[in-house]
């Protein structure tokens, strides 16, 4: 997908998926119009803002916003050409103990970036997954297959908008935040490696 000269958004912008993408991006695609980095933590986003200064990078603008908002995610979309949705409740243990959060936020907010983006002028849809999706055995990995089935299926209700929705799986990503290598490192340190 060719980003030059296009304004990229991505949702979860401040998580690490979003972060690694935010430095891919700047370093490797000088010439991009803009980018949007969307998340619901302040915190995040101004600490990203120090690690990506505005005198260095006067492309990118940080958008307060949660995926779970309909009406935000449209003003945010506004003169967006692709959308990352990079935005999950990931952490297993806690989808379980807060299904209906998972649930509003893995699904609801697909819902809601699929809407958003059919009601302005995005082109591409590019929807990050897991391969905890493909036969899943928790809620974690339910809501992303359901998000999934979304994306694939907002294909066939664009009529004849010119929109592509795509979805994009991943395994385990190394010292990510929910990633099993930086848990095992700190078992390892402490000798509790049982």
């Amino acid at each position: 997908m060719n980003i030059e000269n296009k304004t990229v958004l991505i949702t979860g912008g401040t998580g690490s998926l979003g972060k690694a993408l935010t430095t891919h991006i700047l370093h490797r695609h000088s010439n991009i119009k803009k980018l949007i980095i969307l998340s619901r933590d302040e915190q995040k986003q101004f600490q990203m803002a120090q690690e990506f200064p505005e005198n260095q990078f006067p492309q990118i603008r940080f958008f307060l916003g949660d995926v779970r908002d309909e009406k935000r995610l449209i003003r945010a979309f506004q003169g967006v050409d692709i959308v990352i949705h990079a935005a999950a409740m990931k952490h297993v243990h806690l989808s379980e103990y807060n299904p209906d959060e998972c649930i509003k936020t893995n699904i609801g907010g697909a819902q809601n970036v699929i809407h958003a983006a059919l009601q302005t002028s995005v082109s591409n849809v590019v929807a990050l997954s897991t391969d905890k999706a493909c036969a899943p055995i928790n809620l974690y990995g339910a809501t992303k297959l359901t998000s999934d089935k979304l994306f694939v299926a907002a294909n066939n209700i664009k009529g004849n908008k010119l929109i592509k929705f795509s979805v994009v799986r991943y395994g385990n990503v190394m010292g990510s935040n929910g990633s099993v290598i930086p848990f095992l490192l700190r078992k390892r340190w402490k000798g509790n490696y049982q």
